[in-house]
């Protein structure tokens, strides 16, 4: 069900560096967005700018986007509601963050286990254009979920993470909706998410999943109430993460009152001529959803 996550770039070609030297990720397409899918979006302004499509070292076909846009002065990452994270599976997570740890990226959470989940080995970077992600190594099976394990050193997407104001609106959204699946609540040690809010390291947080079958590619989180909406142009792509792009095999089930305009078909390699329309989320997060067979 999810195919990519877009983030906005102050300078792409820097950005197409990082995710090429370090991550492994290739440019698999390249332009301007176009006009119709700026609007699409509700970002007409970020329409002719820059953008690239990139995939993981294993060519599996999750992608990440990321479209030229500006900064804000007062966007700090994991502060804000919206897209927080992106989370990519990786085959060895301690050697991930020896070939990290002299790069562009800054560790912000080194190698630890995921409390409660030993069969979970994440870390986490941060971008220079508060691009955050997870990298997450998958040493065992979990009852509920088939979750990857990676091809390559570094391999796909595979969790996009949804920063909340009331995480209980956000499930029952995504659930009406788009028709997600919703996994158990925990409260875990988010030593990431404590250190941004200026939190005890003891302080637990609310998580949840969201899951298409048994493809678990959501988590939501509860934040602090310390923290705001995402600042930014109201006509552009905001910083950071901007936009999820589903694919959705029962399109036009989803309510026609929730498109920001009608969808419509749309070239190119992610859409491959398939409608495609995008939804307001609660917190104003930007779902995109791409007609899947």
């Amino acid at each position: 069900m999810l195919r990519a996550a877009t983030l906005t770039s102050a300078d792409l070609d820097a950005t197409i560096a990082r995710y090429r030297d370090w991550l492994d990720y290739q440019v698999v397409e390249s332009g301007e967005v176009p006009e119709a899918l700026a609007a699409s979006w509700g970002a007409p302004a970020s329409a002719h700018r820059r953008y690239v499509l990139l995939q993981p070292a294993s060519s599996e076909p999750v992608f990440l986007r990321f479209v030229e846009g500006d900064t804000h002065p007062g966007f700090r990452p994991l502060r804000t509601y919206g897209w927080a994270a992106i989370e990519l599976c990786v085959r060895d997570t301690l050697a991930v963050n020896a070939r990290l740890e002299h790069s562009p990226f800054r560790i912000i959470g080194p190698p630890r286990e995921l409390d409660g989940l030993p069969t979970i080995f994440p870390m986490q970077i941060e971008g220079p254009d508060g691009d955050i992600v997870f990298l997450t190594q998958i040493r065992g099976d979990l009852p509920e979920y088939d979750l990857p394990r990676a091809r390559t050193l570094i391999d796909r997407l595979f969790i996009l993470v949804l920063a909340c104001s009331d995480i209980g609106e956000s499930m029952r959204w995504f659930s009406t909706t788009l028709g997600v699946q919703l996994g158990r609540q925990l409260e875990i040690l988010y030593s990431v998410l404590s250190a941004a809010f200026g939190l005890p390291e003891s302080q637990r947080h609310v998580i949840a999943t969201g899951v298409d079958g048994r493809d678990c590619f959501m988590e939501f989180d509860q934040y602090p109430q310390e923290a705001s909406a995402r600042p930014g142009r109201a006509d552009a792509l905001k910083p950071g993460i901007a936009l999820a792009t589903l694919a959705h095999a029962h399109f036009d089930s989803v309510p026609a009152r929730e498109w920001i305009l009608p969808p419509r078909p749309v070239n190119g390699l992610l859409y491959a001529g398939r409608r495609a329309g995008t939804l307001r989320a609660p917190d104003g997060t930007l779902v995109e959803v791409i007609e899947s067979d």
